[in-house]
C-alpha cells in the first residue's frame, strides 16, 4: 500500500531548497505555476495509487531548467535533479532514475509518449487547461518577452498559440484518461472556433494584466 503522505522532512527540504528557485521565472512559470502542478501530480497519484513522494518531487523539479535555455528546459531539469545528491536521503538510484525521465518527458511539445507513469502525472498536471488560466498565462508570457508588440500583434500571437498547441490539431496531448483536462481542453477548442468569443476574452485579460504592470 502506498502511503498517502509525503515525508515531511522531503517536504520541508523542497520548500526552502528548491521551490525559491521558481521566484525568478517568468508568470507563467513562477511559484504558483510550480505550486499548482505540485497540486495536481499529488491528486493524480493518489488516484492512481503511484508513490506520492516521488510524484511531489518530480514535480517541484521539472522546471528548474529554466534557468539555462528554455527550448532544452525539460533536459536541464533531469539533469538538475539527477545532480543533486541530497535527494539520495529519501530515494534509491532506480528512483531517481525514474524521476529523471519523468521530468525530462513533462514537456507538452514532446513527440512521444513519457517513458513512465510518473512522467505521464506530471505532464498531465503541467497541462493546467482551466480555460482563464491557459489564456492569462498565454498573455502573461507574450508581455513579458514581447513588450514592444502592439495589441492586435500581441493578438495574433496570442491566436496562433492557441491553434498550434490546443486546438483538435494541436500538440498538446493528455496522457490520463478522465482527467479534469478533458473538459477543459474541450471548452478552449470551442472557444478556439469561435474567434470572436475567445477575442472578447483576450481584450479583457489583456487590459487586466497590462494595467497591473
Amino acid at each position: 500500500m502506498i502511503d498517502q503522505r509525503v515525508n515531511l522532512d522531503l517536504m520541508e527540504f523542497v520548500e526552502t531548497q528548491i521551490l525559491p528557485r521558481y521566484n525568478q521565472f517568468d508568470k507563467a512559470h513562477n511559484l504558483v505555476h510550480a505550486n499548482r502542478v505540485i497540486s495536481r501530480s499529488l491528486e493524480l497519484a493518489k488516484r492512481i495509487g503511484a508513490d506520492m513522494n516521488m510524484a511531489y518531487t518530480i514535480a517541484a523539479y521539472h522546471d528548474l531548467g529554466l534557468e539555462g535555455p528554455r527550448a532544452i528546459h525539460h533536459l536541464t531539469s533531469g539533469k538538475i535533479l539527477t545532480a543533486d545528491a541530497r535527494l539520495k536521503r529519501w530515494f534509491t538510484p532506480e528512483q531517481i532514475k525514474i524521476m529523471r525521465e519523468a521530468v525530462e518527458d513533462h514537456r507538452a511539445s514532446s513527440s512521444h509518449a513519457p517513458r513512465n507513469i510518473y512522467g505521464k502525472i506530471v505532464a498531465e498536471a503541467d497541462r493546467d487547461l482551466e480555460p482563464e488560466i491557459v489564456f492569462r498565462r498565454t498573455i502573461e508570457y507574450g508581455l513579458e518577452h514581447y513588450p514592444e508588440k502592439s495589441t492586435e500583434e500581441h493578438w495574433e500571437r496570442f491566436l496562433e498559440h492557441m491553434q498550434n498547441k490546443y486546438s483538435e490539431h494541436g500538440y498538446i496531448k493528455l496522457w490520463i484518461p478522465a482527467s479534469p483536462n478533458e473538459q477543459h481542453q474541450k471548452t478552449i477548442q470551442k472557444l478556439i472556433n469561435t474567434p470572436k468569443d475567445l477575442r472578447k476574452i483576450f481584450d479583457r485579460l489583456f487590459n487586466e494584466e497590462r494595467n497591473a504592470e
